[in-house]
């Protein structure tokens, strides 16, 4: 299995601070919100859940659905004021330690580019924007479900589609069987599709639910939406916008690591 652990950053110029600030907020919807995961109160009450959504009406006990044939009990909670808010919440809130430091791995290696070639108002907007179409996506394949969707995973996928229309040929650091490799980002980012779309039809024709606890059709959706934007965001903003960092390297010919 191919895991990206980095890529070439020497060309940037100065920190990513929404990539950065938007990896501090998932840590502490996590850690102080979620209570490590362990206020579920909280994490199932600020989810979203596509039945809620689409009524708007807030379940607040725990509901009886079938899953591949068997009944099965999912936990609800009171959520906020006015449900549709856990749209934006559910996208800083996750279901354990690996979903969230997988994730923001993720969000890590390859947000700072994308934040850097579209600037970081577009790029608080673009990630937003990804991550309502991810949970759009996987709210219209089961409308009904009551199942609760949360995660970054849809925005990250975003950002990965945006990535590799920007920067197909960057190169990728993995790990491949114990080993340290180097990969152009069309080629791991590419894997990942494959990943997404095969695991994510296997499950729906399997069951008609998104199995596994992983909402693949959202992942779809969000790197989806990422492609997207990204192509009609590149010919907008035709350069980096500049910036004293940017001012500042152009100057003395110096490349940063961040």
């Amino acid at each position: 299995m191919l895991i990206p652990i980095g890529d070439d950053d020497r060309n940037l110029k100065g920190p990513a601070y929404i990539t950065t600030a938007l990896i501090v907020i998932n840590l502490a919807f996590f850690f102080l919100l979620q209570g490590a995961g362990s206020d579920t109160r909280f994490t199932y009450g600020w989810s979203a859940v596509p039945y809620e959504i689409m009524t708007g009406e807030d379940l607040q006990s725990p509901v009886v659905t079938q899953i591949s044939g068997r009944s099965v009990q999912i936990p609800q909670a009171p959520g906020p004021p006015i449900i549709y808010i856990t749209l934006l919440t559910a996208m800083f809130m996750h279901g354990g330690f690996a979903h969230l430091f997988g994730n923001l791995l993720y969000l890590w290696i390859f947000g700072d580019n994308v934040e850097h070639r579209f600037g970081w108002k577009v790029f608080l907007g673009f990630y937003l924007v990804s991550g309502l179409a991810a949970t759009f996506t996987q709210i219209m394949l089961n409308p009904d479900s009551v199942i609760p969707t949360l995660g970054a995973s849809g925005a990250i996928s975003g950002v990965l589609g945006a990535y590799m229309i920007l920067f197909p040929r960057n190169k990728v650091y993995a790990l491949f069987f114990f080993r340290v490799i180097t990969v152009p980002a069309l080629v791991a980012i590419g894997l990942w599709i494959l990943f997404q779309v095969f695991s994510g039809w296997g499950a729906l024709t399997a069951a008609g639910e998104v199995g596994g606890g992983v909402a693949y059709g959202a992942h779809v959706g969000g790197f989806v939406a990422g492609v997207v934007m990204a192509l009609i965001l590149r010919y907008i903003i035709k350069e980096e916008p500049q910036s004293l960092y940017s001012t500042v390297s152009s100057r003395d010919g110096s490349r940063r690591y961040w």
